[in-house]
């Protein structure tokens, strides 16, 4: 946590010694000081706002420090109060603690020792500040965590409410990174089956031979290392929702047991003889344009008809602008509650590059941009200089180039251009790794394998 910033310090004492010696004391670190003899006037001053703490005498005339703490306590927005007492015990410290007080100081003190007792309190103050508006801005959730400003969002979250009261398909389109799990999960908790399971499952992360167990489900035996029955996804979302993403992703012939699932409401495992009834609501997602690979014959399109029974598109951030001072200030102040520590500001220069930018990893980006500010920068405000160059450039991130050898060893120029085809495919396919295989011509686990061997 960052130190407090020197604040106004209420000194409440009868003796003008006193409060000279704690004014110059205060002045010294940087406070700013104000000045009362008593409890009553003391209470004028607070009144006047601005105090960010308050060293209080416990005797005093007219108005005592038990009296002013009484009263000051139950105030709204009241300043910590820090007692002192030259008559001091432990009983009346840890009656003043009771009764309000943050700490208590014995008079005669050493200077140190009350700014460290002072320093403390601001810290603390801090924290209860921060954790009130962290909880009002909780209590201020968007609808189901989706942040909508833009005529276009609001009217998606419209249809989100209306598509969520019916058991009939969704298939939301949109590109990577625009929040499709996310509306799917909104989809789900805004509908009838909200207390039920809500699975979801990559159709791209899982190879081909895996997925029809993975869905279905498999008999003991239907297959090597099938040592007892598995249920498989449908049956583990039964009464609640089954979210497939990526499901441009299915092969050609998963797509065929996927179509009589949605039409059956049943689903027969692996190695199985008999069926199974499941009751659930399917919502299927993809970055990939659907009518056009059922053109081009990837894609069924009886499957397409059936998923795409009620359509539901995410546009991209470029094209929402009016959400992009809402979604970094979201992200700010999620990701500064995880990460313990202040929420930082944002330099207006500093918004406007973020808002003018085009985004082309959509909300992912963004909130991945606001994680590693608050992880790199350790400010109280985020500056210009704090961006990365191609956001203030307004253009897209730099490609890596790859480590090029000075000598003509040519398996590491090989590696190189390897490693430059793959990181190319990756980018065009949006990040799907079985796309880019079936592009490569060459084997997931073997894409997989060139992945991790080069970094990328």
């Amino acid at each position: 946590m960052s130190p407090p910033e020197p604040g106004c310090i209420l000194v409440i004492d009868d003796e003008e010694n006193m409060r000279l010696v704690l004014k110059t004391i205060l002045e010294r670190e940087g406070y700013r000081v104000r000045q009362a003899s008593d409890g009553r006037e003391g209470l004028d001053v607070l009144a006047g706002g601005g105090v960010d703490l308050v060293l209080c005498d416990v005797r005093m005339p007219n108005m005592d420090g038990a009296a002013f703490l009484h009263e000051a306590v139950g105030r709204d927005a009241a300043a910590p109060v820090i007692m002192m007492s030259a008559y001091g015990t432990v009983d009346s410290a840890v009656q003043a603690l009771k009764a309000g007080a943050v700490d208590y100081v014995f008079k005669p003190f050493q200077p140190d020792e009350v700014l460290l007792k002072l320093k403390r309190a601001l810290e603390r103050e801090i924290l209860k500040r921060e954790n009130l508006a962290l909880r009002r801005a909780a209590a201020q959730e968007p609808p189901f965590g989706i942040v909508a400003r833009s005529p276009c969002m609001k009217d998606l979250l419209t249809l989100i409410d209306r598509m969520a009261q019916v058991k009939s398909p969704v298939l939301i389109t949109g590109e990577s990174g625009t929040g499709k799990e996310l509306v799917a999960r909104a989809l789900h908790r805004a509908g009838p089956r909200r207390d039920q399971p809500f699975v979801p499952v990559n159709c791209g992360a899982i190879p081909d031979q895996l997925l029809e167990s993975e869905l279905f489900g498999h008999v003991r035996g239907a297959f090597t290392d099938a040592r007892q029955d598995r249920a498989g996804l449908f049956r583990e979302a039964d009464r609640g929702t089954l979210f497939l993403d990526e499901v441009g992703e299915l092969p050609l012939a998963l797509q065929v047991k996927l179509l009589r699932a949605l039409q059956e409401d049943e689903v027969r495992p692996v190695g199985g003889a008999a069926s199974v009834r499941v009751d659930l609501r399917i919502v299927a997602a993809t970055a990939r344009d659907l009518a056009a690979e059922v053109g081009q014959g990837r894609f069924r399109e009886d499957l397409y008809y059936r998923l795409n029974v009620l359509p539901l598109s995410i546009p991209p951030l470029r094209e929402r602008k009016a959400d992009v001072p809402l979604l970094i200030d979201h992200f700010l102040i999620a990701l500064s509650a995880r990460m313990s520590r202040r929420r930082p500001d944002l330099d207006p220069a500093a918004a406007q590059a973020l808002i003018d930018y085009s985004w082309p990893g959509n909300v992912r980006e963004l909130e991945n941009l606001i994680e590693r500010l608050l992880v790199l920068v350790h400010k109280p405000v985020i500056e210009p200089g704090d961006l990365p160059p191609h956001i203030l450039a307004g253009g897209v991130p730099p490609t890596a180039t790859p480590n090029r050898p000075a000598d003509l060893d040519l398996k590491a120029r090989l590696r190189d251009v390897e490693a430059e085809v793959i990181r190319m495919a990756l980018e065009e396919t949006g990040g799907n790794r079985s796309e880019a295989a079936r592009r490569l011509k060459i084997s997931y686990p073997s894409l997989l394998t060139k992945i991790k061997a080069y970094g990328l």
